[in-house]
């Protein structure tokens, strides 16, 4: 069977983990490729709520394999959090042996480098995500399935750590951090987590081969994306397609449908440029309504009308086939709402996405402006019996971005969503 791409098509916090759980019914496996637990996902289902960082959506199903791929980065103290709390076995979650391991040290260098930024900080959530990934490609990182071998790697981290520590106490005038320490966290991460370390890979390839349904699940979002994104205020790794193809060892043709998920707004944690951002009363009362705060940070996420322009670029760069519009209910009791269609930049009209970062902080968003309604979309479950001014809404998001509606979520619980179209067939 096929692979099923969900991703992000704005700046992460649209809904994947409600998503994933909806679709979940028809999985065999759900696959994360990218980024650490500087994402966080909510999952309400008859199994409960599920505040993940790390594992995968699909854990909420007991009939899923859930896996972590090559290219997430772990923290093993949170990952030993998260198989705890949910009672995860070696059957349920597989960790590949090539992921990389944030070790203290990146969380310590993470927090003072951004510190130092002072103003001109790129809002990191000092969970030392980037140092690791630094670490990664520089090629002096520590792969999970290290933790087998506690001699080899013990001499290993003694080296890295007489560098890193330089850093720490004479650049940033620092406490420098104890190798004895480091290692007893090592020594507890090997005894929990050693059995749950294979090659994720093969798992995968064998999968497909014996007609297995994966679903990849996408963490941030599309204007994150280290290549993509609004850089530098993005993310350490690439959350757009490619991403999946380098971050679990898929091939293109494995993929059978590619979903871009949006909210029907749009909302951004951290610096950076928001060409729609609504600032003061409005954007406060959606925030509220909404419960727009962090699960990873529980800072309070800005808030924005629907970015078209934003949307059409992630679609076409990640060959979307198929939109999911998440959080229409949140727009129920507006009396006007906003689709930004173009932007103007030093007086010239586009409808192109900017590359340049400083040329994005100078948009004026183009709005195309519908009537709100009154009649409540909340738990709707079939297209017909929206409002005609929310199926107007709906359309004209797929008449920017290009792309066909298949789903609506209409509610956060996994029962109150509109599927309009078949994903996953």
């Amino acid at each position: 069977m096929p692979a099923f791409a969900v991703i992000g098509g704005q700046w992460g916090d649209e809904g994947k983990g409600k998503i994933i759980d909806f679709l979940c019914e028809k999985a065999d496996i759900v696959a994360r490729y990218s980024g650490g637990n500087n994402a966080g996902h909510t999952v309400i289902n008859q199994y409960g709520t599920y505040k993940l960082h790390l594992v995968p959506s699909g854990i909420a199903w007991p009939h899923t394999t859930n896996i972590i791929g090559n290219g997430v980065v772990i923290d093993p103290n949170i990952l030993i959090k998260e198989i705890e709390e949910n009672n995860l076995n070696p059957s349920r979650l597989i960790v590949s042996d090539k992921a990389h391991t944030i070790m203290p040290y990146h969380i310590l260098l993470d927090k003072l480098e951004e510190k130092s930024r002072g103003e001109n900080s790129i809002g990191t959530t000092g969970r030392g995500i980037g140092p690791t990934y630094v670490d990664k490609v520089s090629r002096q990182g520590i792969r999970i399935g290290e933790i087998k071998d506690l001699e080899l790697l013990s001499e290993k981290i003694k080296s890295i750590l007489k560098n890193k520590n330089q850093i720490i106490t004479k650049i940033y005038n620092s406490d420098a951090l104890s190798f004895d320490e480091i290692l007893k966290s090592v020594n507890v991460w090997k005894n929990k987590l050693e059995k749950y370390i294979k090659p994720t890979e093969k798992i995968i390839n064998d999968s497909i081969k014996n007609d297995k349904n994966i679903i990849v699940e996408g963490a941030q979002g599309s204007l994150l994306d280290l290549d993509h994104g609004t850089y530098p205020y993005v993310t350490s790794s690439n959350s757009t397609i490619g991403g999946t193809i380098s971050g679990l060892g898929l091939i293109p043709k494995n993929y059978k449908g590619i979903a871009g998920i949006y909210k029907a707004y749009c909302t951004r944690v951290g610096e950076g440029p928001f060409p729609t951002e609504i600032l003061g009363k409005k954007g406060d009362e959606i925030r509220n309504k909404a419960g727009e705060f962090g699960v990873t940070t529980g800072r309070a996420r800005r808030i924005g009308w629907f970015d078209g322009v934003a949307g059409k670029y992630t679609a076409k760069i990640n060959g979307f086939d198929a939109l999911i519009l998440t959080r229409l209910d949140t727009l129920d009791n507006w009396e006007k709402i906003n689709i930004c269609t173009e932007y103007e930049i030093d007086g010239e009209r586009t409808s192109d996405y900017p590359n340049n970062v400083e040329d994005l902080k100078k948009v004026k968003p183009i709005y195309t402006t519908i009537d709100g309604w009154t009649e409540s979309t909340k738990s709707i479950t079939n297209f017909s019996e929206l409002n005609s001014k929310a199926q107007k809404y709906i359309n004209m998001i797929e008449e920017v971005i290009e792309v066909e509606a298949k789903i609506v979520s209409t509610g956060p619980g996994r029962e109150e969503t509109l599927h309009i179209k078949e994903f996953i067939t």
